[in-house]
């Protein structure tokens, strides 16, 4: 089974300081099997809504439940 790529975020404003934003982890991405584009994966139950940023995981933050990979 193949790690994702890439972990997206949504990131907003912090309401108790504009100048910051918090990242929320909602889902992962991986590479389509034949190139060309990506599989974006949102976990179960979670409302997305504002900016996805996707970012390459750090080593401690690569392991994904397998539910997620096709």
């Amino acid at each position: 089974m193949s790690k994702p790529t890439h972990i997206a975020y949504v990131v907003n404003p912090r309401k108790d300081d504009p100048n910051k934003k918090d990242w929320r982890r909602v889902g992962a991405v991986w590479p389509h099997g034949k190139g060309g584009g990506f599989d974006l994966v949102i976990y179960d139950q979670v409302a997305v809504s504002g900016r996805i940023t996707c970012t390459v995981p750090k080593d401690d933050e690569a392991q994904e439940p397998a539910t997620l990979a096709e």
